[in-house]
């Protein structure tokens, strides 16, 4: 809180400089303003909070569910991971701005209100198949702004690692930890279309027809070329039947095996000649059909010969897809931009911070992260100018949210005062304009 009262702090290297403390009106996260005028504009956490069963009892609730809500976003988007952050939160100007209502003119929610919030409410089942379901009707919101000509999912697993006992958390062999493994599904704009939190020791394709279908469905009218890649974890027979069945085109990572290796075999011949510095490549297709498959499928093959190693690298790749086998490759490649949005998701959101002791608990919290990072990801592919609009999540978080301000507070309005340093107000007038055109063209439809 502030602190007018005391006298100023001094240092001895320079007498002229006096320090105060004035926590109620100065914040360093004034940029969530931005982020909280697209919410509005795309009417966000109120479609989020529409619809979750509110589990309180009692006069004792200082804040609707959509406030609690929206300060749980908000704070993980601002890198507030952690609960136990809502006790100097509560009382910052800017989070008391976005999250409105009660907290504007007083406080926002405490700490021990926000912990409730996050495990007793949205802990229960239909609270967190609501949250589940709100990724996708965010995605569909945001949709009508944008053109979408095709559609594009990546599905990819990753750890979560866990300390303590905590319940589901599991030694992964493949990630040689204890830990979470949740798995993501995400589409070609970095949107996380749909996320489930599963226990440590769960295969990497686990549940993937519970994450995969809700989104197939949501899709299904959408009559536009649609696309499926994973990795060789995800080459399942009654995966391959479905994308097939539903109009997909897929391209899956096979793992190599005799029957593959002696397909290529004829391919395998080193090139003559000395060998060059860049790797000679090689592409080659052909039908097959693995002992639990229905029927033959087509195989594209990468044959990479490395200067220096005697053996090449070969990859192979199941796909319904008829282009040339270079380009099956090619786009099977991008699918490493999924795994860059995971990255981007630790590092921006910290959604591998689950702390709970429950397991329900901690799969609430995975869903709020995975909103905080698509409303992140909303405002940097909708509202972002072209030239920075290659910065990443955790740059925005660094150049734009962490924007320091002086709060001064009138009979009839609350001025921030906004440092302009990172971004200056060319650009934070040019994102509230791009802003205003989306809720215009919302009005106007």
């Amino acid at each position: 809180m502030g602190d007018r009262r005391t006298p100023p702090l001094r240092v001895e290297f320079d007498r002229q400089i006096k320090l105060e403390f004035h926590g109620s009106t100065v914040t360093s996260d004034a940029g969530l303003l931005a982020y909280r005028e697209l919410d509005y504009a795309l009417e966000l956490t109120t479609t989020a909070a529409t619809g979750l069963h509110d589990s309180r009892t009692g006069p004792n609730t200082q804040h609707g569910l959509e406030a609690l809500l929206r300060q749980s976003i908000y704070s993980r988007l601002a890198g507030y991971e952690d609960v136990n952050d809502a006790e100097r939160l509560c009382v910052d100007p800017a989070m008391r701005a976005v999250v409105g209502g009660r907290a504007k003119d007083r406080t926002a929610a405490s700490t021990s209100e926000m912990a409730r919030f996050e495990t007793d409410t949205l802990g229960t089942r239909e609270n967190l198949k609501h949250l589940s379901d709100v990724l996708g009707r965010w995605i569909d919101q945001t949709h009508r702004h944008r053109t979408l000509t095709k559609l594009i999912l990546d599905m990819d697993s990753s750890v979560s690692e866990t300390y303590g006992r905590q319940q589901g958390s599991a030694y992964n062999g493949h990630f040689e930890c204890t830990c979470y493994h949740p798995l993501f599904l995400f589409n070609q704009f970095g949107d996380v279309e749909r996320v489930m939190l599963r226990r440590g020791n769960h295969a990497s394709a686990k549940f993937w027809r519970r994450v995969l279908m809700p989104v197939i469905d949501r899709y299904r009218g959408r009559d536009i070329p649609k696309f499926f890649r994973g990795d060789s974890a995800f080459a399942l027979p009654k995966l391959f039947a479905l994308l097939e069945r539903e109009g997909f085109r897929y391209a899956i990572r096979l793992k190599s095996n005799a029957v593959l290796e002696r397909k290529i075999a004829r391919w395998m011949t080193r090139p003559v000649g000395r060998p060059s510095h860049q790797p000679k490549v090689f592409y080659h297709g052909f039908r097959y059909r693995a002992g639990s498959w229905d029927q033959p499928r087509r195989v594209v093959v990468k044959i990479a010969w490395h200067a220096g190693e005697l053996f090449p690298r070969v990859g192979f790749i199941v796909t319904n897809l008829k282009w040339r086998s270079k380009r099956v490759v090619r786009f099977y490649n991008q699918r490493g931009t999924a795994e860059q949005w995971i990255k981007e998701g630790k590092n921006a959101v910290q959604w591998t911070k689950l702390s709970c002791r429950r397991f329900r608990d901690n799969a609430a919290r995975v869903q709020l992260f995975a909103l905080a990072y698509n409303l992140g990801n909303f405002l940097r592919q909708v509202v972002l100018p072209k030239p920075v609009r290659h910065w990443s999540l955790t740059t925005l978080r660094e150049k734009l949210i962490k924007i320091g301000a002086k709060v001064v507070t009138h009979a009839k309005s609350v001025i921030f005062q906004l440092a302009e340093v990172a971004v200056p107000r060319t650009l934070f007038a040019a994102i509230l304009t791009r802003i205003g055109r989306l809720r215009r063209a919302d009005d106007s439809g």
